[in-house]
């Protein structure tokens, strides 16, 4: 069964930080400005550029609880690669950046405040900066996995680390026929995902944003 896509609280960062802020962890990747990603057609007759992969957690979009800037338009996050339980409401991926950790969540725009983070038991709902990852079918696919494992011969895609270290990825799994975005680790040995107010650790059949090799 596919999790594809359907068809047609914590310290807050001032808002000049939001272009261009590091994790405040040593050796953990940055989140840079998403548009320089954003390839210009060469010139006619000119070879195309040679373009550098990708960091090892993507290219993000900077938001902020705090800012009354607009949600970002289509353009911007690309399809939603998810939908919540009405069929209509879309679903993101995201991380949440917390004082000492980032953790991967899910984003929903029809939810105040939007960004949901498994922690604790609970759905925490999370207040200050988030970075939204744009799903790119390209670049990305979904591997299942199970009980934390890195699918071999695969590369997640970095979605945040634990106030520890421990790195944390992008995941999803099903609760009630409705795919949810969370998280998981190898010392998770789950995915965890915020759903109906709660904390649910899926052990089993659940999958991994993965780099196309």
């Amino acid at each position: 069964m596919s999790y594809r896509r359907r068809s047609p609280d914590s310290g807050s960062e001032s808002d000049g930080d939001n272009d261009r802020k590091r994790w405040e962890k040593d050796g953990q990747p940055s989140f840079p400005d998403p548009q320089q990603h954003m390839s210009q057609s060469p010139h006619p007759g000119e070879n195309p550029p040679a373009y550098a992969p990708p960091p090892p957690s993507g290219y993000r979009i900077p938001l902020s609880t705090e800012s009354d800037a607009p949600f970002p338009s289509q353009a911007q996050t690309r399809y939603p690669p998810f939908f919540d339980a009405d069929g209509t409401s879309p679903v993101f991926i995201g991380s949440a950046i917390f004082p000492n950790a980032v953790h991967p969540c899910k984003i929903a725009p029809n939810l105040q405040p939007p960004c949901r983070v498994p922690y604790g038991g609970g759905e925490h709902e999370h207040k200050g900066r988030y970075d939204l990852l744009p799903f790119t079918p390209e670049t990305m696919e979904w591997v299942r996995t199970s009980r934390g494992r890195i699918p071999p011969g695969k590369r997640p895609v970095e979605g945040g680390y634990e106030d520890h270290g421990a790195k944390l990825y992008h995941a999803v799994a099903m609760i009630n026929g409705v795919p949810v975005p969370g998280k998981t680790g190898e010392h998770l040995g789950a995915c965890n995902v915020a759903f109906g107010g709660a904390e649910h650790a899926i052990q089993d059949d659940y999958e991994i944003l993965c780099w196309k090799v």
